[in-house]
């Protein structure tokens, strides 16, 4: 059973589409929707530090052509606004319940 798991496992996995490498357009698109992330996260005042390196180091691997890692950092740095986002958000009112009353 496991045998035959395995192998259609294998199998599944050959038939998958290649990995494409991203290209300048894929590169644009990721570091635009960080950007506007990013953005938000500041207009909240919560802007993460790390957010503001990753979003550098996106666009210093796309200024140097490393499109596969401009666009993975373009996503760690949205992913990271977004998380700034969220925490100012739950904490907006979390603090009323840790008032001493």
């Amino acid at each position: 059973m496991q045998r035959s798991l395995v192998l259609a496992m294998l199998l599944l996995s050959s038939l998958a589409p290649p990995a494409r490498a991203a290209n300048e357009a894929d590169y644009k698109a990721a570091y635009a929707a960080a950007e506007v992330a990013s953005k938000e996260a500041s207009g909240m005042r919560n802007q993460w530090t790390t957010t503001v390196s990753t979003l550098a180091a996106a666009k210093k691997a796309g200024d140097g052509g490393d499109f596969d890692g401009a666009v993975a950092a373009a996503k760690e740095a949205e992913a990271l606004a977004k998380a700034s986002i969220v925490q100012a958000t739950s904490e907006k009112e979390a603090w009323k319940a840790m008032e001493i009353r």
